[in-house]
């Protein structure tokens, strides 16, 4: 504050005064007394921790593999946070990767679309099916390939919910198929 000695009441809405707070420097002597952004690394109320990574720079993939070992720090879904994660993606991330994760919705639609390029299929694709959370993370905050960042669409916890919502449908498809159960009249008359 600029002047701690004399309180002022500021409106939130007001023009700003640059003999108080101001972004520029020449009025300012040089020094940057406000900029009206919050403090390098904080976290808001009731939201997770930010992601510890950083983008990596055009040719770099470091980041990217060391997301590898970043854990999920969101346990497992409830069923009420199961349905916000599945309405999460349907409204962000279905319109290219469709509904049931096959890569086909309705931006891409079997290449009719207007999105001619493939989205990856989130079930069927080896690369996708085997991906670690944090890497699939690091794929949702910041792109990956023709696929842009969704950090400004969805909170941190938002995003790991998607990423749990994913590896669900994912497991549950790729479970091997069960045995048919023998059929015991079938056995009892060969007898």
């Amino acid at each position: 504050m600029p002047d701690m000695f004399y309180s002022r009441a500021y409106e939130t809405y007001a023009a700003l005064d640059s003999s108080k707070f101001t972004n520029d420097t020449a009025l300012a002597g040089g020094k940057i007394y406000y900029d009206r952004m919050p403090v390098a690394g904080t976290v808001a109320r009731g939201e997770l921790a930010m992601f510890p990574l950083a983008m990596d720079k055009l040719g770099d993939s470091t980041n990217y593999a060391a997301s590898k070992s970043i854990a999920n720090p969101l346990p497992a879904l409830s069923a009420v946070d199961y349905l916000e994660a599945a309405r999460l993606y349907l409204v962000n991330c279905g319109i290219c990767h469709g509904e049931k994760l096959d890569g086909n919705g309705p931006l891409f639609k079997g290449g009719d679309g207007p999105f001619k390029a493939a989205p990856k299929n989130l079930i069927a694709d080896p690369v996708v099916s085997k991906m670690p959370d944090g890497q699939m993370f690091y794929s949702v905050t910041y792109g990956k390939g023709n696929m842009g960042s969704y950090a400004s669409q969805l909170s941190t916890r938002q995003r790991w919910m998607i990423v749990h919502y994913i590896k669900e449908k994912q497991a549950v498809a790729n479970q091997p198929a069960a045995k048919p159960p023998a059929d015991s009249a079938k056995t009892a008359t060969t007898k």
